[in-house]
Formats: structure tokens, C-alpha cells, sequence
């Protein structure tokens, strides 16, 4: 248990995945964000997180009989999830105007007895105009004056209410993504004791610098939060547009918030060794670290798996690694627990849609955010050749779950592309999309099906995460070689990879063609025929994946290359249900 006086890391997050009923994540990023925060919690480090509340949600997905998909407000209450209002109000200056924040208090508690707080800011108070209060509404919703202004809420006024909750020593403001990097100035206000951010000298610069890291998860330019000047002056006001300007971080007249938080980081790491690498391509003479991601292993292993690893003994809640002796378990007995987490699956399944798939079939599993480069109707580009693989190697059953922005018409575009080749594959291979893709569902389907498949665009997948949670419940993978699969691949061992097409004519045909080859003449047959092999493949993906691509593994390189903590897995053994509270 953490005091407020004690140093602490403040994790700043636009989006945070508490729990799959609390609608304040998006996809991965949130994801991330909740597993980083239980992790801390399993390991007792001193953390606290910050977000918005987001009372209308990121949104509930409707789609109907042609995969068109339709949004309404996922609305939730704070007070009603049993979260405590904190004491503390402050206010942030926002468009001209003064605007009170409050905050709402999630402890996430782990299983092993530590604790981290999460504060969720809030402006839905009667005395904000009422553009004010719904500041914080919408997860990603509204205009970029919108978005920007959430970004000074989050910023500005989670640093304010930290000080006001009286978190002082606090060694390391950790910026998950730009969207928090005002905070940075919100510290240099401090560090010029009132002089104002234009006198600010290199020496402060360098002060704030010395409290913060920043984590980039995004690969590519665009994916990055830019807002014009003439924007930034009208919501920040003048006084801060002027000390973005002297602090170089508005190259061309724009606000980057990655700029913003480049400049202000004595830490800077992208999320998988590759991402690093294109990171450092990105912002030249930058110095760019990486971490690859990890997930909170108890939170994503199903109960099967958890109770099979629990009678091994490994003590793999303690310490993750210990997931390695993974390869001392019969494989029948992987099997086994893996024949009832699919039978969950497909009851989830059946309960959603109505349709029964058969258990006996090859299910492959893809639940991503619907977006245009992570390529979801990839495996369609060939359907009677799709058809007759299920036809000759061995029948198949499909998964498909995922949201798309409610902007995002290629996204969109690609869940109807689903639909339709359902349609013309009906009676040969059954095909499922699952609405309202969330934690819970995720749990359900990355321990359920037999494959993981991943098809990203190279290099647009910073390191994804999906395929580390399957991988728990010794689910391999078959995906493009990018993000964190570069560095969990080891081909036949832990799953297989699709060839990059990347400089051909027809990059996305060539990939198809090696998705069909593999699960033709490879993943098929060893399935069908080589059960015990593919069992093999399954338990390797355990021992050698399930045991490094965790959250403990990250938190301690963030421990050791970020924060400058020490911190040991020294917990005790903890209860089955991996559940936070």
C-alpha cells in the first residue's frame, strides 16, 4: 500500500482499461494502460494512475444483417460502479474559461495485497457551462477542439489534482502517448515558482525533463495528435501557446504533441524492439529506448489454465517467468484445458449470435480494432481458395470481433467486407463477428480459439497485445512478422509467420497466398492428423511466450530503464481468480 507521501510513479493515460464494464477504453492503448496499473499493484510499486472518466463511454457497437455498423452512448456513472469521489477539486483554464474538475477514486487491488489508486477526472459539475461538462463525455468523441481540450484536462488537471491530493515525491510523470503531454507544462509552471512558462530557462526545462518519460505506441506519422496554432491558442490560451513556441515543440505552426513530449522526457521508448527502431526514424536524433509490451497474466489466462498451472505448482502469479516450466505439463493435459475454454468460447458465441459452432472444428480466432492497416478481411482475398482448404485439409470455423471508430468509414468498410464473405462462404465455413468487442469478450476468445491469426500492414503494428494474451492460454500464433511477433516467432515452436509482401507488386495477394500455404500444407494437417504436435506448439507457446511477453517482464525494465526503482517479484502466492477490484 502506497501513501501519498511516498516517492510514486504517476502513470498518465488518455484511455484506461479498469474493468470490462467501465466503458474507458478504446482498444489496446486502454488495455495496456489497465495491465501496467494491476501489474504495479501484483508487484507493490509505488503507481498511481491518471484518466478521464468518460460518462458517455467510447460507444456500443450495433451492427446489422450487412456488417453496417451503428453507435449509441455507452452511459455509465461513476457513483453507480462503485467508485469514491475524492475530496479535491480543482479547475483548469480551458477556452477562456475557468472549469472545475473533480475526480473519481478506482483502487485496483491485487490478489497478493497491493494497491493502486486511479483517478478519474471529471467535469460534469452543475457550476461548468454545459460545453465544459461534457468535456469529459466522449472516449475519442468530437472535433480536435474537443479532443484537445480533454488533453488540457488531462494534463494540466491531473497534475493539479495530484498536488491537491498531495502527491509530492513523485520520481517519473509516465506519459502513455502524447495525449497527457501538457502536463509537462503544468510542471514547468511549477519549477518557474510563478515567473511564467516565456522565462523559462534550460536549466527548468531540464528540471521537468528530469521527471518524466514517454511511451510512444504509434508507428507511423499521422497517428500522431497535431492541432493548428490558431486552435491552440484559441483553447490553451496565449500565454501557454507562447511557451509551446520558445519551447520549440510547434514545428510549422502546429501543436505535436509527441513534439511536446519528446522535448520534455528524460525517457523515451517505443513498445517493441522494432517499433524502436522505426521510432528513432521517425524523430532523428531523438533517444529512443524500447520495451516491448506485456499483459497482466492472471487477468488473461483462463480459469482452466490457471487452475492446470496452479496444480504444476510453478507459482506463476508471483513471478510470471516461472510460466517457463509450462514444458514440463502433459500435453494432453494442455489440451484438456485448452477443449473447455473453447467450449466456453462457444458458448459465449451461441449466446450472442444464436448460431452453435461445432467444437470438433478448427477455430480461428481475430479480434482486433477495425481499421483500415490492421487488414481484417485479409483472409478473404481468395475465397475458393479458402474453400477448398476447409474442404480438403480440414473443415474451419471463424471468429471475427472488433470496433471501428465511428470516423473510421475504411474500418467500417472492412467489417461489411466480413460480412459479405460469410455470406458466400455459408455452408462451407461457418463465420461469426461479434459485437461490442470488450475485456470480457477478448478473455473469452483469445483463450478459445485453436489460432490466433494477426495481419497487420508492416511496419504500422507498433506491438500489439492480442496474441501475448492468447499465447497464455497456449493459443500460437499465425501472423505477419511485425510488432512483438518478430521478437515471440520462432516458426513450428510458438506459431508461424505469414511472408511480408512488403515491395512486390501485390503485397496483401502474396500474404493471402503464404495465410493459405501455411494453413494448407502446415497448421491443418498437424492439427487434424499430428494432434500431439500441435499440442506441442501449444505449450511452447506458454512457456516461451506466455513467460516473457507479460506485464512483470515490462514493468521492471520501466522499473530499471525508466524509473529508476528497484523493485523485486517478491509477492506471496495469490488466489486463483486473478480478479481486481
Amino acid at each position: 500500500m502506497i501513501t501519498r507521501q511516498q516517492p510514486a510513479v504517476a502513470y498518465f493515460s488518455m484511455e484506461v482499461g479498469l474493468a470490462s464494464h467501465i466503458p474507458t477504453y478504446a482498444g489496446g492503448l486502454g488495455v495496456l494502460a489497465g495491465d501496467t496499473l494491476r501489474t504495479a499493484a501484483d508487484l507493490g510499486m509505488p503507481m498511481v494512475g491518471v484518466t478521464l472518466a468518460y460518462r458517455s463511454g467510447y460507444f456500443r457497437q450495433h451492427l446489422d444483417a450487412a456488417g453496417n455498423q451503428t453507435e449509441s452512448p455507452a452511459v455509465w456513472s461513476p457513483a453507480d460502479e462503485g467508485l469514491e469521489e475524492v475530496g479535491s477539486r480543482v479547475t483548469v483554464r480551458v477556452c477562456g474559461r475557468d472549469v472545475r474538475v473533480r475526480a473519481w477514486s478506482y483502487v485496483i487491488r491485487s490478489p497478493v495485497g497491493g494497491r493502486v489508486p486511479v483517478y478519474l477526472l471529471d467535469t460534469d459539475l452543475p457550476e461548468n457551462a454545459a460545453e465544459d461538462r461534457a468535456l469529459t463525455g466522449a472516449l475519442y468523441g468530437g472535433d480536435a477542439a474537443y479532443r484537445l481540450a480533454q488533453e488540457a484536462v488531462l494534463g494540466f488537471g491531473g497534475i493539479a489534482l495530484l498536488r491537491a491530493l498531495g502527491y509530492e515525491q513523485i520520481v517519473a510523470h509516465h506519459m502513455n502517448e502524447g495525449h497527457s503531454s501538457l502536463l509537462a507544462l503544468a510542471l514547468l509552471d511549477e519549477v518557474t515558482g510563478g515567473r511564467g512558462g516565456r522565462t523559462a530557462t534550460i536549466d527548468d526545462i531540464e528540471r521537468v525533463r528530469a521527471r518524466c518519460v514517454f511511451t510512444t505506441h504509434t508507428p507511423i506519422p499521422a497517428g500522431h495528435d497535431q492541432f493548428p496554432i490558431e486552435l491552440a491558442q484559441r483553447v490553451l490560451g496565449p500565454e501557454i501557446t507562447s511557451v509551446l513556441a520558445i519551447t520549440g515543440c510547434c514545428p510549422a505552426d502546429t501543436l505535436n504533441m509527441t513534439h511536446l513530449a519528446l522535448r520534455f522526457s528524460r525517457y523515451v521508448n517505443g513498445v517493441a524492439v522494432r517499433h524502436g527502431e522505426i521510432s528513432r526514424g521517425l524523430f532523428p536524433g531523438q533517444s529512443i529506448d524500447s520495451i516491448t509490451n506485456g499483459v497482466h497474466a492472471a487477468t488473461w489466462t483462463a480459469l482452466p489454465f490457471q487452475e492446470l498451472f496452479d496444480r504444476h505448482g510453478a507459482n506463476w502469479r508471483r513471478d510470471n517467468f516461472n510460466l517457463r516450466y509450462a514444458t514440463s505439463i502433459p500435453v494432453h493435459q494442455i489440451r484438456e484445458a485448452h477443449a473447455v475454454a473453447k467450449a466456453a468460447l462457444l458458448d459465449d458465441v451461441a449466446a450472442l449470435t444464436g448460431e452453435r459452432l461445432d467444437p470438433t472444428r478448427f477455430t480461428i480466432g481475430f479480434a482486433r480494432r477495425a481499421t483500415r492497416y490492421k487488414r481484417p478481411e485479409l483472409l478473404f482475398c481468395d475465397l475458393d481458395r479458402l474453400r477448398h482448404i476447409a474442404a480438403t485439409a480440414g473443415p474451419l470455423q471463424i471468429i471475427y470481433a472488433g470496433k471501428a471508430h465511428p470516423l473510421d468509414e475504411d474500418g467500417k468498410a472492412a467489417i461489411r467486407h466480413i460480412f459479405a464473405a460469410a455470406d458466400l462462404l455459408r455452408g462451407a465455413i461457418p463465420i461469426v463477428y461479434l459485437e461490442n468487442y470488450e475485456m470480457a469478450l477478448a478473455r473469452s476468445i483469445c483463450a478459445g480459439v485453436d489460432l490466433w491469426l494477426n495481419t497487420p500492414e508492416p511496419p504500422n503494428e507498433a506491438s500489439g497485445t492480442s496474441g501475448m494474451k492468447a499465447a497464455l492460454n497456449g493459443v500460437p500464433s499465425l501472423s505477419v512478422l511485425d510488432g512483438w511477433w518478430i521478437e515471440g516467432h520462432v516458426e513450428g515452436v510458438t506459431g508461424w509467420a505469414i511472408r511480408d509482401g512488403t515491395g512486390t507488386a501485390n503485397p496483401a495477394a502474396l500474404e493471402a497466398q503464404s495465410i493459405y500455404e501455411q494453413l494448407e500444407s502446415v497448421i491443418l494437417p498437424m492439427f487434424y492428423e499430428r494432434p500431439e504436435d500441435y499440442g506441442r506448439v501449444m505449450r511452447n507457446a506458454i512457456a516461451l511466450n506466455g513467460s516473457f511477453f507479460n506485464g512483470q517482464r515490462m514493468l521492471l525494465e520501466y522499473a530499471a530503464d525508466a524509473y529508476g526503482m528497484q523493485v523485486q517479484v517478491t509477492a506471496p502466492h495469490a488466489s486463483r481468480t486473478g480478479e481486481t477490484a
